[in-house]
């Protein structure tokens, strides 16, 4: 199974360990699916963890592991399509690295923007908490 996180999603592991969000990040530790990224994705989810408001959240040693992983163990894509479809433009790329990774599953928090559109091409889009009892089985 291949799937595309959204930065809220991997930081959001990283704040609340017993969330959703960090079932799914410890499935993808365990290799339970396939975590697509890109260039773009990894510069997004580094930005996030230095804005001052989730950084003083996030132990510096537990951001950098996360950017770490990410560019270790994750599918990087390149060449993406170009997107525009998502009411917030930068979301656009995570339409495109879904669509050009084959992506079963986009996975947000992103409520007014990116869960709206439900599906793109073949991937489903879909909250943390539907992605959680699909691939952990767990009610958090």
């Amino acid at each position: 199974m291949r799937v595309v996180l959204d930065t809220n999603i991997l930081v959001s592991a990283l704040i609340a360990p017993a969330g959703y969000p960090a079932a799914i990040y410890d499935a993808w530790e365990s290799d339970r699916f396939t975590l697509l990224t890109c260039a773009e994705h990894i510069a997004e989810v580094r930005a996030t963890l230095r804005k001052p408001s989730v950084a003083t959240l996030i132990e510096p040693y537990k951001a950098g592991r996360v950017i770490n992983q990410v560019k270790k163990l994750a599918v990087n894509i390149a060449n993406l399509p170009r997107v525009r479809r998502s009411a917030d433009p930068e979301d656009d790329f995570l339409l495109a690295l879904a669509e050009a990774g084959a992506a079963d599953y986009l996975v947000t928090g992103d409520k007014s923007g990116l869960l709206t559109l439900k599906k793109h091409k073949r991937t489903q889009i879909i909250t943390a908490r539907e992605f959680a009892e699909r691939i952990v089985g767990r009610n958090r």
